[in-house]
């Protein structure tokens, strides 16, 4: 089963604005209604079980359910019959709603993510479920707002079926992404003959084991400016005013011009690299931590995390190229021409040079041929050189020998 997302740009006239508008304001009030059902049920059990808080307490029976998904949908049918404002909004809607926040609740138990928060406004809606019919030539027709005229910006997959529908708010106005799913399998893509280690630097984006360096457009500092002096503009403005708000409007625009002009250099980066090889090693890095430590400005600037994790494997998997992340431990600290461990290097040393061999290059470059000699060898291809001794977590040097010897 293959999922294609395609967004497009809504235009909508007054009327329409106001009803998309209506939708998100009674699905943030569903939204934190349920939230703080959620909080005052936990809170009524913090207390002991032989005393209470002197000052208030929450009237909660001891044999009342937990507020589950389940639970607040029954309660939001049993509401929709006398609230008019939940009345007017689709049922689907307002559930997809309650979803969201018991996912928010999953992942705060199973990721660890923080306890989820009030929401001040609503970004996006979905409509689970679409109307038979519904697409037509510059048009969507939705469940409630009837047909609405898009940006057609591309055609309509062909064999592919519209499931469900999200609309977005964003700065520049808003957007649907409609979800076309197909029946059909994608079989994983097979490996190939040709490989391309590719390493995340500090100084540059990403460096290849072919000896490329490729530099990261700086996108927000070449913004930064600019977006200084709105913010400061912004400080002086009477919070809330209609001048506080215009100005609100063009620093929102200002970073997403920023955003999608990152991404696009992404795609436009990521289909260069599968046009040059058949298989791609990247590392498997945890960018969260990047983000904080000392090269979180040019991490977060340059979306690397975004690059490597999200962009680079769909594109690898629309265009037929295999994909492998491997083990990140030690790819500075090994030569990959003799494969002995020349011991740790410090972020100003850019120049690799091994002390047994006298193998010198890029520091990044030679960590890509690391990477590229152990994605070949996890998936069973021979490596020309003596890629690691015992040092490779997992790989020990009679596995090594054995696949030399294939």
């Amino acid at each position: 089963m293959i999922t294609l997302t395609y967004p497009f740009k809504l235009k909508v006239n007054r009327q329409q604005t106001q009803e998309i508008e209506h939708i998100l304001s009674v699905c943030r009030s569903v939204y934190n209604y349920a939230l703080a059902e959620r909080k005052h049920w936990y809170n009524s059990r913090k207390s002991p079980v032989n005393s209470c808080s002197l000052i208030s307490e929450y009237i909660i029976p001891a044999n009342a359910l937990y507020p589950s998904y389940n639970n607040q949908a029954k309660n939001l049918t049993v509401a929709k019959k006398t609230n008019q404002d939940l009345k007017s909004v689709n049922a689907q809607v307002l559930q997809q709603t309650l979803k969201t926040l018991d996912k928010a609740f999953s992942d705060m138990k199973s990721k660890g993510f923080g306890f989820p928060r009030f929401k001040k406004q609503m970004k996006s809606f979905v409509f689970p479920a679409m109307l038979k019919n519904c697409l037509a030539e510059g048009k969507v027709k939705l469940p409630q707002l009837g047909w609405l005229k898009i940006k057609q910006s591309r055609d309509y997959p062909t064999g592919f079926e519209a499931k469900q529908a999200r609309i977005v708010k964003k700065a520049t106005g808003y957007y649907l992404m409609i979800a076309f799913q197909s029946q059909e399998s994608c079989p994983s893509a097979p490996v190939g003959k040709t490989s391309l280690g590719i390493d995340a630097g500090i100084e540059s984006f990403v460096a290849t084991d072919r000896g490329e360096l490729i530099e990261a457009p700086k996108f927000l500092l070449k913004a930064q400016s600019k977006l200084k002096l709105l913010q400061r503009r912004l400080k002086h403005k009477i919070k809330g005013s209609n001048n506080w708000l215009k100005l609100q409007n063009k620093i929102a625009k200002l970073h997403e011009k920023v955003a999608n002009t990152r991404r696009d250099w992404h795609f436009k980066l990521a289909n260069y690299l599968c046009e040059l090889t058949d298989n791609i090693f990247v590392e498997d890095i945890n960018f969260t931590s990047w983000s904080r430590g000392i090269v979180r400005k040019q991490s977060l600037d340059s979306g690397i995390g975004q690059f490597i994790n999200e962009i680079l494997p769909f594109v690898c998997w629309k265009r037929s190229k295999f994909y492998l992340k491997v083990n990140k431990d030690g790819t500075s600290q090994e030569c990959s021409n003799c494969g002995n461990h020349t011991g740790k290097k410090h972020l100003k040393e850019r120049i690799h040079h091994c002390q047994y061999c006298g193998y010198t290059a890029p520091r990044d470059v030679v960590s890509a041929e690391v990477i590229k000699n152990r994605g070949l060898i996890a998936v069973g291809h021979t490596v020309n050189q003596n890629a690691y001794g015992d040092v490779l977590t997992g790989i020990s040097q009679d596995l090594i020998s054995l696949v030399k010897c294939l």
